[in-house]
């Protein structure tokens, strides 16, 4: 296999390990419905592009946040069953992480788009 079937194979890994994620974890199709709420409303606004960044840098953090933190649970819960308190710690940080992430995003696009609710 060549360089080139290489790369191609390694992005459909990641496309089935985002499929996978949508299917498994029920946040993540929360967080998909606001991405397409959020994008749509900045379709419908007509966002200068400065506006799109931030919106899209926020976006993508809680994803990220949210897949690693998945990541995280799954491998605490692979390599400990049974509750014990590290893990829990372990667990609750990565998904302070996650909330660390949507309080950002929240800010960010009250920031963006209250000034045009208010219009």
């Amino acid at each position: 296999m060549n360089y080139l079937q290489q790369r191609i194979k390694s992005f459909g890994f990641a496309i089935a390990g985002i499929i996978a994620f949508l299917r498994s974890e029920p946040h993540a199709r929360i967080h998909a419905v606001a991405t397409v709420i959020v994008i749509a409303a900045g379709c419908w606004y007509s966002l200068p592009g400065s506006q799109w960044i931030a919106l899209l840098l926020v976006i993508g953090l809680v994803w990220v946040a949210e897949m690693f933190n998945t990541v995280i649970e799954k491998i605490m819960d692979h390599l400990s069953p049974e509750y014990h308190p590290k893990v829990k710690w372990i667990k609750d940080v990565a998904a302070g992480a996650v909330l660390v992430a949507a309080v950002i995003a929240l800010i960010t696009g009250c920031i963006i788009f209250i000034p045009y609710l208010s219009k």
